[in-house]
């Protein structure tokens, strides 16, 4: 990568820093710069090795993710953490795949540095989703079949009040729909889609590991998605879009899954689309 602008990074304030959807050169300068003067970095499973491969030697490297559905700190431990670096008056960066305020817990983080007075500056990073969209060539929003664009996740806290993702009524919305972590929660969501009026037909993609090495995806209908990623063997990390955009692509783009043609599956859409 080549080397941001100089600039100041302070200490006693924690940098809530997205690392982008894996692919290392989407990467913000911001980001860049403040993970290269950091003292310590807290960072999760989805950052790539090549941006850990940016801290200097020195730095404290804090692990806190999650693999393999195996939890490494609990939120709360983490938010303590964080507290604690910041009080010893370091230059603290939080790094976290995608951006940290969209399915990223980093709102959980910055109330509780706020509720002790700690200062949090955040930087965005490209989002799973259009990570996950551009890497697949599918449009999220298009003038002639949606304007609607709606982010969900398929996997709630467990504790929060009214906690289930009513799914029948975003069946209604002629939107497109891109879920998060639904992978192991598919063939529910496209049930319950379905039950709300969203036609089996419909146009639906799922994409593993977008924008990295190995990205592979599945191009099908609602009614057949949860089939074709099972036999396809899609594992996580995966985005689900489902809407009218998921089946047109422009042709123009048609390159984006020849430059990894053995590791994309595509399900032939039926209707000709």
């Amino acid at each position: 990568m080549s080397p941001p602008r100089a600039s100041h990074i302070h200490p006693s304030v924690v940098y809530l820093v997205g690392a982008g959807p894996g692919d290392p050169e989407l990467l913000t300068l911001k980001a860049l710069r403040l993970i290269r003067a950091a003292e310590v970095v807290v960072y999760d499973y989805l950052v790539a090795p090549e941006i850990l491969a940016e801290i200097p030697p020195g730095c404290e490297r804090v692990f806190v993710g999650k693999q393999a559905g195996h939890v490494c700190r609990p939120q709360a431990e983490i938010n303590a953490l964080l507290v604690a670096l910041a009080r010893q008056g370091k230059k603290v960066v939080r790094l976290k795949g995608g951006d940290p305020f969209v399915f990223g817990r980093g709102g959980e983080e910055a109330e509780a540095l706020a509720a002790v007075g700690i200062p949090v500056q955040v930087v965005p990073g490209i989002t799973a989703a259009l990570g996950a969209a551009a890497a697949a060539g599918i449009p999220l929003t298009h003038r002639a079949y949606t304007s609607a664009l709606v982010f969900l996740t398929g996997h709630e806290c467990p504790g929060k009040p009214g906690q289930a993702v009513r799914w029948r009524d975003y069946a209604r919305l002629n939107a497109t729909l891109c879920i998060y972590m639904g992978l192991h929660r598919l063939a529910a969501i496209t049930r319950e889609l379905q039950e709300g009026g969203l036609s089996p037909d419909t146009p639906a993609a799922i994409i593993q590991a977008a924008t990295m090495e190995g990205r592979r995806e599945v191009l099908a209908t609602l009614g057949d998605l949860t089939e074709r990623a099972g036999a396809a063997g899609i594992a996580s990390p995966a985005i689900v879009i489902v809407g009218e955009v998921a089946a047109h692509r422009p042709r123009a783009l048609s390159y984006l899954a020849a430059e990894s043609e053995r590791d994309v599956l595509r399900a032939a859409v039926p209707g000709g689309r």
